[in-house]
């Protein structure tokens, strides 16, 4: 790695853009925008509330399967963190209050830029945590 540059402004946008697309598709149900988010390999990985997605086609099969959440199951955003390290690696974490429920999520995403297919998560995680 040669530039390691942390959030750089420019970066951080792009990071930025694609995040807000995934949210949407989460909202939408768009399996295809999804799934385009994600590294198509093996290695991937993706532990959800009630999935552990061991390689991209676990993960695809799994948003078959599953059903949107009708105006998703954010109520609001506590806390939005992307740090960028130099061009192409990234994490976002987000903290967010869960719609109808008295309790936080939490969402981060490994995000590395592929020469041949851009930006990508290579691991994503998402728990719920009980109130204090």
């Amino acid at each position: 790695m040669n530039d390691m540059t942390l959030k750089l402004p420019d970066i951080v946008a792009e990071v930025s853009a694609l995040f807000e697309r995934y949210e949407q598709a989460l909202i939408d149900g768009d399996v295809d925008i999804l799934d385009a988010t994600f590294w198509d390999s093996p290695h991937t990985i993706r532990y959800a509330v009630r999935e552990n997605g061991y390689g991209f086609a676990a993960i695809h099969a799994h948003r078959l399967a599953a059903k949107p959440v009708i105006g998703g199951s954010k109520e609001k955003r506590i806390r939005l963190e992307i740090l960028t390290l130099g061009h192409d690696i990234a994490t976002v974490n987000l903290e967010y209050k869960l719609r109808g429920r008295n309790a936080i999520g939490r969402q981060s995403q490994t995000w590395v830029r592929m020469p041949d297919v851009g930006w990508k998560i290579i691991s994503a995680h998402v728990s719920i945590m009980p109130p204090e």
